[in-house]
């Protein structure tokens, strides 16, 4: 069986942290989002097609030297134009039945076995914020509708946007038209075919998606089961409590509930508390935590159970306090208190 990742995306929803690297290559519990899902794909598909766009080099790179003996083929989606057009181009290289995932989610070998036991199926869970989502409604586990963040509520149950097909989507996708957004919309071809097919609805046992810088801690805690996880060559002289520390790293201050990238270094006496800290860091300071944090995302604000900084590559903050919620950009240096992002 062959199995597609799609990962063009520029995912300016996790900005900061993806203004330096795609998405599929950010760390959780010390391993990218894309070996997650290389890992969960072994045993079932025999060929992997990633289309690729976003930072393309660095996703290639980083797929032949730490996967040479892999089967993967890289396509490229030059025109970020939706799921459904990611798909479309592919046309010609599908030859039967394939999985479908997203490279910016991270799935498990058991749901991805399960999806393709079924000649149509798409994995859902619950969600306590399914408004967020494309909203699933199903009878008997077999899908009914799909609609995309809907404004009242329609169900709980949402997609985990990993699919069971075969060419017939192709044929769906060519009636497919641009949705408000402009886009070509996955979602709309899978509505066509569930007209004529049974799509089956899997329950996912451990899905993590990755909307949202904080959904990597959350994704984090699950995935090492609150215990920590040090990378190699990592020095640890201070105190780390239920969090990843990368390779390379030097922890001289207190981390809490939080993922250190690689080459970073946290200097004597700081307390890092429910933050995100990017690659090749100098960190001396503050990075608060709170709960019912207000985070601005592309123009909204969103509220975030639980956070404290998130801080992208090659930042040198120098005694900092950085209030909770804080997103600062790569390359930046910082000093005092911070109480709003620095672009």
């Amino acid at each position: 069986m062959q199995a597609v990742i799609l990962a063009a995306g520029k995912s300016t929803r996790t900005y900061p942290l993806t203004l330096t690297k795609p998405k599929p290559l950010l760390k959780v519990s010390n391993k990218t989002i894309i070996e997650w899902n290389l890992e969960a794909l072994k045993g079932t598909a025999e060929e992997i097609i990633l289309v690729v766009g976003y930072k393309k080099d660095m996703i290639k790179d980083f797929i032949k030297k730490k996967y040479p003996d892999l089967n993967i083929k890289f396509v490229e989606q030059k025109k970020q134009l939706g799921t459904g057009h990611a798909v479309s181009i592919l046309k010609n290289r599908i030859k039967n039945r394939f999985i479908l995932l997203m490279g910016d989610n991270i799935y498990s070998k058991k749901d991805v076995n399960e999806i393709a036991k079924h000649k149509y199926s798409i994995l859902v869970k619950k969600a306590k914020n399914p408004e967020l989502f494309g909203v699933v409604t199903e009878k008997n586990n077999i899908l009914v509708d799909i609609i995309e963040k809907p404004k009242k509520f329609v169900s709980d149950l949402i997609s985990c946007a990993l699919y069971c097909f075969d060419k017939k989507i192709f044929d769906a996708l060519e009636n497919v038209k641009k949705s408000e957004r402009g886009e070509y919309e996955l979602t709309d071809a899978i509505k066509q075919i569930s007209k004529n097919n049974d799509i089956y609805c899997v329950k996912s046992m451990s899905c993590f998606q990755i909307g949202f810088p904080w959904d990597l801690l959350n994704a984090d805690i699950e995935l090492r089961n609150r215990k920590n996880i040090i990378g190699k060559n990592s020095k640890i002289y201070g105190n780390v409590e239920n969090s990843s520390i990368g390779t390379n790293c030097i922890i001289n201050g207190t981390i809490r509930n939080s993922i250190i990238m690689d080459d970073a270094i946290i200097d004597k006496g700081s307390i890092v508390e429910d933050s995100i800290i990017g690659e090749n860091v100098y960190f001396k300071g503050t990075a608060k935590s709170s709960e019912n944090v207000k985070s601005v995302i592309k123009g909204k604000k969103i509220i975030v159970d639980r956070l404290g900084a998130v801080i992208s590559d090659n930042v040198k903050a120098e005694n900092v306090i950085i209030n909770a919620g804080c997103k600062i950009w790569p390359n930046k240096t910082i000093k005092g208190e911070i109480d709003h992002d620095i672009e």
